[in-house]
């Protein structure tokens, strides 16, 4: 393939292509299907446990410290594999990497079963982070292959994409799954649903592929110094910061309240399938698959009116009135029992859920200082963001371990939004955003 000029349709459609392949594993696999086929496997079971590890753990806190692991894992090699990658110009082959990686491991999940649980989980690990692993080298290459002014729009083609293509899956998938009679028929075609989105994933990853550039090669070999560099950069970040008190406290706040709003989009399937009252297991299902469509169309609104709501108030007090949403939402999930009122708590989530990451994104942006290093910014969020993730899933996952209710475990949370509306209280207001 032709090398592509910075700025070119073809060349920025390929990129933007690449969220209409990835994103069907967030929707089906972390979010909607394999939650309610992971939860299908113990409903036998009256205590819900699992051996593994040498330990016997209960169902959701294993899934939930499985996946704390694997963010785990992504937060440390993320900014040290993008260092290599810019400096040796072979980003395109670690996407590829991390690509095939995840669309084998969801394909994998094919025989997930609890008999075999150590394969099982490994499977899950492979998916997850092959997707976190491969959006590193993905966001990576925006401003690569994107001018300034071309990188927002671009940038929310892709996101448009991406989820186009993950409800058009998720609804064939849904379809699959509800026309079949029994219960073991639904969990088979829940299997096929993981093994088609692998192919979905890798399938049409390849288009992207052969149009983006493989990167600019220095010529030098990688050296320890280079696999470090990243790490630096974090590190020389963290000391700008404490010369920046405005940055610093918004920072301080963001990885606070980030913590919650992450575990609970991670764990809400599950919740759902095991502290709701749905009577049967296949109106636990259809409620499930309901719920998950709601929020993702509330979602859409709830972006908008955040948006509209920082433009008139200013991103601060907008992200302290959606942490003091988020904070009820907590306090609401301990005694929700009837599916009607979980469609209640799943529209409430959609609204505030897209609003709050794309508003937190954007203020940390606003905040940053006159510089050209905004890549190593950036960096140094993302990996909060996922250290602030492992600790809020650990949290959570100890709390539903040790007490055996998933409730107690969500009513917790609601220490993360008080203690980050406390922190967004404290950012200065010099020069407050309109």
């Amino acid at each position: 393939m032709a090398h592509l000029k910075k700025g070119s349709k073809k060349l920025l459609n390929a990129w933007a292509f690449y969220d209409w392949a990835n994103s069907v594993y967030t929707l089906t696999i972390a979010s909607s299907i394999f939650p309610i086929f992971y939860s299908a496997l113990f409903v036998s079971q009256v205590e819900k446990t699992v051996p593994a590890f040498g330990m016997v753990f209960k169902s959701t806190a294993l899934i939930t410290y499985v996946t704390a692991f694997t963010f785990l894992v992504v937060a440390f090699t993320s900014p040290i594999l993008s260092g290599i990658a810019d400096y040796v110009g072979n980003k395109k082959n670690f996407m590829k990497f991390f690509c095939y990686l995840g669309g084998l491991g969801c394909i994998g999940l094919y025989w997930f079963s609890i008999e075999s649980i150590h394969i099982s989980l490994l499977f899950y690990f492979m998916g997850l982070i092959g997707y976190w692993g491969s959006l590193v080298f993905y966001n990576s290459y925006l401003p690569d292959i994107a001018f300034p002014e071309q990188q927002d729009s671009i940038s929310a083609k892709g996101f448009s994409l991406g989820y186009v293509g993950s409800v058009l899956l998720l609804l064939v998938n849904l379809a699959m799954v509800m026309t079949q009679e029994t219960g073991e028929a639904k969990l088979q075609m829940m299997r096929y649903s993981f093994v088609m989105v692998g192919v979905w994933w890798i399938g049409f990853s390849q288009y992207s592929f052969y149009i983006l550039p493989k990167g600019v090669k220095t010529g030098e070999k990688v050296t320890r110094a280079i696999v470090l560099n990243g790490l630096k950069e974090l590190k020389l970040v963290w000391i700008q910061l404490k010369q920046n008190l405005r940055l610093k406290r918004y920072l301080a706040a963001f990885f606070v309240f980030s913590m919650a709003v992450q575990t609970i989009m991670l764990v809400a399937v599950y919740f759902g399938e095991e502290e709701i009252a749905w009577g049967n297991s296949d109106a636990k299902t259809q409620g499930l698959i309901v719920s998950i469509l709601v929020i993702q169309l509330v979602a859409i609104l709830g972006a908008f009116l955040t948006s509209k709501a920082s433009e008139k108030f200013g991103n601060i007090k907008t992200l302290i009135i959606v942490n003091f949403i988020w904070m009820a939402l907590c306090f609401y999930a301990y005694f929700m029992v009837t599916p009607f009122q979980f469609y209640i708590a799943a529209g409430c989530v959609g609204l505030v859920m897209g609003g709050v990451q794309s508003l937190a994104r954007s203020t940390y942006s606003k905040f940053l200082p006159e510089t050209e290093d905004t890549t190593s910014y950036f960096s140094f969020f993302d990996v909060a963001e996922k250290i602030g993730i492992v600790i809020g899933m650990v949290i959570f996952a100890t709390i539903d371990q040790l007490t055996g209710s998933m409730r107690n475990a969500i009513l917790f949370l609601f220490v993360f939004f008080l203690v980050g509306i406390f922190l967004l209280f404290r950012v200065p207001k010099q020069g407050e955003l309109n």
